[in-house]
C-alpha cells in the first residue's frame, strides 16, 4: 500500500452531520459523513450502503459562516467554484467544521511542498542550471 493509499484510507472523522437541501424548501436532511485527509464523503444513511457524494478537498475553498445557535453549530463549505453547502451538527457532536478546516489546511500545505518538490526537479532537471548557480557565485 502507497503513502497516498494510506493517507486517503485513514479516516479523521465519522458521524452525522445535516446538510440543508438545495431544494426551495431547505428542508436539514441528517447524513453519515466520513472525512478523509483527502476529501469529504456524505452518504444519504448510516450504513452508507447507497453512494454517497465524495467532496474532494481540493474542490474546497473554506469553510466559512460558523455559528452557534442552541444546540446547533451551522457552517458553510464554501468550494472553489464558489457554490455553498450549508451544514448542521449538534453542539456535543465535536467541532466537525474544525475538523474540516485542519484537513483543508492539512491537504493543502501537503500540495504546496508537492508543488515546490516538482519545481524543484523540474528545475534540476532544466539545462544550464548548473551555470546559472555558478554565474551567482562570487
Amino acid at each position: 500500500m502507497s503513502a497516498a493509499e494510506t493517507t486517503s484510507s485513514m479516516v479523521l472523522k465519522e458521524g452525522e452531520l445535516e446538510k440543508r437541501s438545495d431544494n426551495l424548501l431547505q428542508f436539514w436532511k441528517r447524513k453519515t459523513c466520513v472525512l478523509t485527509p483527502d476529501s469529504l464523503s456524505i452518504y444519504p444513511d448510516a450504513q452508507k450502503k447507497s453512494k454517497g457524494k465524495e467532496l474532494k478537498l481540493q474542490a474546497i475553498k473554506k469553510v466559512d459562516c460558523v455559528e452557534r445557535t442552541g444546540k446547533f453549530v451551522y457552517f458553510t463549505i464554501v468550494t472553489t467554484d464558489n457554490k455553498e453547502i450549508d451544514f448542521r451538527c449538534m453542539d456535543e457532536d465535536g467541532c466537525w467544521n474544525a475538523v474540516i478546516t485542519m484537513a483543508l489546511i492539512d491537504f493543502q500545505n501537503r500540495k504546496a511542498i508537492q508543488d515546490f518538490k516538482s519545481r524543484q526537479e523540474s528545475d534540476n532537471a532544466s539545462p544550464g542550471h548548473q551555470d546559472r548557480h555558478m554565474a551567482r557565485a562570487p
